[in-house]
């Protein structure tokens, strides 16, 4: 009786119904002339059927009828009795459709194969998968990844975040802002001159400096909720030595707790906006306009104490606003640290390495870092004209041009314009480049100080001090948003941490070195002095590197 041989794919592991499960296939290296035969206990009895053509993988091959010599290759076993209906081969069991694994092993050549080898097969191939890593991620995160976009709390979270944020800037600029209009008062009050009424500015530079040497070390052991709400306590503290007018000595030392606190919440509010990987430049443009809205509010409130018998009394409004602040950071943020902070708002932390990282490998890091130590200078110097300017410029209205008491309103002017310069200029900034526009602020504000100086008109001179705010506005943010690009990720928070700590001493100390020279030559020397840091300004920002950071 001859038999028949049929081409198949390589090995299946699904076989004929009405075959025994222990028979055998024989499989050649090219696919083309496999034998199957039954090993039932009957011989088969067919006729041969010519089939379509059935393309593989490897080349065209035909269901064939071969000759008997095919039983005769395989003598020790009979064919079934029973017939069998040949179909063509569906085409999810082509080769067309079907590649070669290495987990199924079915590309040996010479191979085989029967249903007890492909139970092993697949045996050792749910082995080795169960073998494999599997990644594991939260089920919300998982989802908003999937998606790519953030849920519902997450956005709030993040909403909630940057308004609490913005609401301890404010704070920050209502502080910086009081000084100005309140100076010629204390002089009167406590009789003291430029050089020792400059003291207020030394202590508060204390503090600063004092807060850029802790942040890291408070950072790395506290985390960012703590620390921002122990810079609050310190701010609420010397507002509550300031407000009953307490002697001069008391008064001065007030002013470093005020500087202290003011430090941790600058340099961890900068570091946790610049980690933010959406809109970040924006973002950073806001929280800085928050600071000038704050600054432009409180000479407004500055200048009519400043004409009534308390004058102190004016702490006790920055009391009640230290308040609130403590109490929305404590209910925003919780006490919890930055990475926990992101992952609630669903951003993975750029800072997990430096979580751990010890606190002598992190500062060495920092100090190594030589475009930080630039843009720390620059800084200071840029932050030190800023509140010169806003706290001078009203004894200087008042010394040298004949101003009154209405002179205060001219700091509020400049905080202003600073707050406009940082939310107006947003699309220049974007178009230039913050880098390159840096340079072209700096150039035009010298250009205006110089009218300010030689220039002998109230109304100019405000108006040129109100534009000098715009053009100075953008600048810390940029340099933010630039630091972000050229600090690496994993001590991005610690360095900026450094770096507002130094640039906010900046704002004690050139108001202090003012100080010195107006009791030496007139506060008309004020103008020269900011023509001169801010030619600084620009000698500085050329040394800070351009190029983006490696991490």
């Amino acid at each position: 009786m001859p038999s028949l041989s049929v081409a198949v794919p390589p090995p299946v592991a699904i076989l004929p119904p009405n075959l025994h499960r222990d028979a055998d296939i024989t499989i050649n290296e090219n696919h083309e002339n496999t034998e199957a035969v039954a090993s039932d206990e009957s011989a088969v009895d067919m006729e041969p059927i010519e089939m379509p053509p059935l393309n593989t993988a490897r080349g065209k091959g035909k269901i064939q009828a071969h000759a008997s010599s095919s039983v005769e290759s395989f003598p020790e076993r009979r064919g079934s009795e029973a017939a069998y209906e040949l179909h063509p081969i569906p085409t999810y069991l082509s080769e067309r459709t079907r590649r070669p694994s290495a987990i199924r092993h079915d590309s040996v050549p010479e191979t085989i194969l029967s249903t007890k080898t492909a139970e092993e097969d697949i045996t050792a191939s749910v082995a080795r998968e169960s073998a494999l890593p599997v990644l594991d991620f939260p089920e919300d995160a998982a989802q908003s990844r999937a998606m790519g976009q953030l849920t519902k709390k997450q956005k709030t979270r993040a909403i909630l975040h940057l308004a609490a944020l913005y609401w301890t800037f404010f704070l920050e600029g209502w502080n910086d802002g009081s000084v100005g209009p309140l100076l010629p008062v204390i002089q009167r009050d406590y009789r003291v001159g430029f050089e020792v009424v400059a003291l207020l500015f030394v202590t508060n530079c204390v503090g600063f400096i004092t807060g850029a040497f802790l942040n890291v070390y408070a950072t790395h052991k506290l985390g960012f909720g703590k620390v921002m709400v122990l810079g609050s306590i310190f701010q609420l503290i010397a507002y509550i030595i300031q407000s009953p007018a307490p002697p001069f000595p008391v008064l001065v030392m007030s002013f470093f707790f005020a500087g202290l606190g003011l430090s941790f919440q600058n340099a961890q509010g900068n570091g946790f906006v610049g980690s933010l990987q959406k809109n970040q430049s924006m973002k950073l443009m806001v929280l800085h306009a928050s600071y000038g809205l704050g600054a432009f509010c409180s000479p407004l409130v500055a200048t009519y104490f400043s004409g009534v018998r308390h004058w102190s009394f004016h702490y006790l409004i920055s009391a009640g606003i230290a308040v609130s602040n403590t109490a929305v950071l404590i209910a925003v943020f919780r006490f919890r640290t930055q990475d926990e902070l992101m992952q609630e708002i669903g951003q993975s932390s750029d800072e997990q390495n430096a979580g751990r990282t010890d606190n002598s490998n992190l500062y060495r890091q920092i100090f190594n870092n030589k475009a930080l130590h630039f843009m720390a200078i620059f800084a200071l110097i840029y932050i030190g004209v800023e509140v010169t300017v806003g706290g001078w410029i009203v004894t200087f209205i008042i010394e040298e041009r004949d101003g009154g008491h209405s002179a205060g309103y001219i700091s509020s002017g400049f905080f202003g314009g600073l707050t406009i310069g940082r939310l107006a200029l947003w699309w220049i900034n974007k178009k230039v480049g913050e880098y390159t526009v840096i340079f072209f602020y700096t150039i035009l504000a010298i250009a205006l100080e110089v009218t300010v100086w030689l220039v002998p008109s109230i109304i100019q001179n405000a108006i040129a001090v109100s534009f000098i705010g715009v053009l100075l506005g953008p600048m810390f943010p940029l340099m933010v948003t630039h630091g972000s690009r050229v600090i690496p990720a994993s001590i991005f928070t610690g360095s900026m941490g450094w770096i507002t700590g130094i640039g906010m001493s900046g704002s004690a100390a050139l108001p202090f070195i003012t100080g010195v020279l107006a009791a030496k030559y007139g506060i008309g020397s004020l103008q020269p002095f900011l023509i001169a840091m801010m030619s600084t300004m620009v000698g500085l920002w050329a040394m800070v590197p351009k190029r983006r950071r490696v991490d």
